[in-house]
């Protein structure tokens, strides 16, 4: 059986019982960066061996992988933070174990974009998860399509553009769209900002610095 299993997506007492249990019981972990998944597991006393399983390797792996649990191994999946798949690595192993009659099994658990979804005060019965934009090609024509949805729509961003992207919402949405920025969301310093993207813009220009991984959320048109 393969499990996927969310993380912490900051504070680590933000994992489930039944997460903590699987995590020590199977026979191998698969982590996207062991150097922070160890963090984890010294936390709570997991002494499950890992292995390296990212974007970068995943093609490389992925056989290996399959043919053990085909002979009967348990793997578990886990990302950085958040749930296995969301923006992170895993949907290439889970397509293959479902092709191969391997059970896949995803434990409910933290990921970012529904905290911030709820808490952000913008209608959330409907909604488009897009992720993180292309840096480059293609960034435009998503802008351009995200600008047109009825529906609340929600994007992942990195503190280098988030300014950037505030500008461009501004742009193809117009300044006076509703949105909310999420920033360290389950941290010490977790903030959430919910204004007009005009204002958005002038308060996150005019930070010295801006630290932390950030969720927008923005109103539909």
């Amino acid at each position: 059986m393969l499990y996927l299993i969310p993380t912490p997506i900051g504070n680590l007492e933000d994992m489930t019982h039944r997460a903590i249990r699987i995590l020590g019981e199977v026979d191998l972990v698969l982590a996207e960066d062991t150097r922070t998944s160890k963090r984890l597991f010294q936390h709570y006393d997991i002494e499950t061996p890992l292995k390296s399983f990212h974007a970068h390797n995943e093609h490389k792996v992925l056989e290996g992988l399959v043919s053990q649990l085909e002979s009967g191994a348990n793997f578990a999946l886990i990302s950085d933070a958040g749930t296995p798949g969301i923006s992170d690595p895993g949907f290439l192993l889970v397509r293959a174990c479902v092709e191969n009659g391997i059970r896949v099994e995803c434990l409910a658990g933290a990921t970012a974009f529904v905290p911030a979804l709820v808490a952000s005060g913008i209608p959330c019965d409907k909604f488009h998860y897009e992720g993180f934009l292309p840096h480059k090609k293609g960034r435009q024509t998503r802008h351009k399509y995200l600008a047109t949805l009825q529906n609340t729509f929600v994007l992942y961003e990195s503190p280098d553009r988030i300014v950037k992207c505030l500008k461009e919402l501004a742009e193809h949405c117009g300044e006076d769209r509703l949105a909310c920025v999420c920033r360290e969301l389950t941290k010490k310093f977790e903030e959430k900002v919910t204004a007009p993207l005009s204002e958005l813009i002038a308060d996150f220009e005019g930070r010295a610095s801006i630290k932390g991984e950030f969720v927008v959320v923005v109103a539909g048109a």
